[in-house]
């Protein structure tokens, strides 16, 4: 392998992320496929950038025909982390390996345990290191239970220790990669709604929100403190006929509510008259094994309406979306 195709294959996420997309990818790289039959170019803009599994694939196998990209996600450590590896490449990985040599130095799980628990205080008050605190957010990640990021009403992480033998936390590759790839990449922490600036015919999104809870027990969305209920799945409903009047093309992944009631239609409902597909996921976000395993999920997309305002609901187009 050349080092530019080594370079290239390096870039993808750099952290763990409950609801990663990376199992989803030939769903959705199927529609990027169809969008370039009919484009050149795109500008790529992710309103929920999460993890980035899709940013970083678009980046790493169609970064030709991205024109331009923009992310954004609510969760202000998050992005700071992105544009920390993008502007400042060696300071983040000097100090992960520093955090990864002191983890290592012990060999005793309670050891490592308390260096996990002395960071996650570290992290949760400190305020004004850019750099620091995205390296403790990824050294959190790596040895936190299961790669979660869950916070508090305080908006303090409160995710327990891991119990990982090994755990990859400096992999400088992947964070150079990621921080050449990021040039052309506009970071934004913001509300979703405040991509709409970025709607045109050569726009493609890509949504990703926290997922509706399929059930009682499976209502894991406290990855910012605010939440994400259904009043929040109804602006982005409206936001989502916003993009399609505006003649941009938009996919979206969300929880297939038909999972566990198949009277609970609310996704097939609400986004009546777009293109809906059930595509097979494995989850395993949760301590306990009946909670994993093979569900459906699903990709809403406009490709069979695009531009057509006739499709959304008027009075949705109306409602504000902040």
């Amino acid at each position: 392998m050349t080092t530019d195709s080594a370079r290239q294959a390096d870039i993808k996420p750099f952290l763990k992320w409950a609801g990663g997309k990376t199992q989803l990818l030939p769903a959705i790289e199927a529609k990027v496929i169809q969008r370039l039959q009919n484009k050149k170019s795109i500008n790529f803009i992710e309103p929920f950038a999460g993890s980035g599994a899709v940013l970083f694939f678009m980046l790493r196998a169609y970064g030709q025909y991205v024109k331009h990209a923009v992310i954004n996600d609510i969760n202000h450590v998050l992005t700071d982390c992105y544009q920390t590896i993008k502007s400042s490449p060696e300071q983040l990985i000097a100090e992960l390996a520093a955090l990864e040599q002191r983890y290592f130095s012990y060999a005793a799980e309670e050891d490592r345990k308390s260096l996990f628990l002395e960071k996650r205080e570290e992290f949760n008050q400190l305020a004004d290191n850019p750099v620091r605190k995205s390296a403790l957010m990824i050294f959190l990640n790596k040895t936190c239970f299961n790669g979660l990021y869950r916070v508090n009403s305080k908006g303090h992480f409160n995710v327990p220790f891991g119990k990982f033998a090994k755990p990859t936390i400096c992999n400088a590759p992947v964070i150079r990669a990621n921080s050449q790839a990021l040039q052309k990449v506009e970071i934004l922490n913001t509300d979703f709604a405040e991509t709409g600036k970025y709607i045109d015919e050569d726009a493609f999104f890509y949504f990703d929100p926290p997922y509706k809870p399929i059930s009682s027990t499976a209502s894991f969305n406290s990855y910012a403190k605010e939440g994400f209920i259904d009043e929040d799945q109804l602006r982005l409903k409206a936001f989502c006929d916003v993009v399609n009047a505006g003649e941009a093309y938009f996919v979206q992944s969300n929880s297939d509510t038909t999972n566990n009631d198949d009277q609970n239609t609310f996704f097939q409902e609400l986004y009546k008259g777009y293109t809906i597909e059930r595509v097979k996921a494995k989850r395993a976000i949760n301590s306990k094994g009946s909670g994993r395993g093979e569900i459906f999920e699903l990709l809403i997309s406009n490709d069979n309406v695009l531009g057509d305002i006739s499709t959304a609901n008027k009075g949705m187009l109306q409602t504000s979306l902040f």
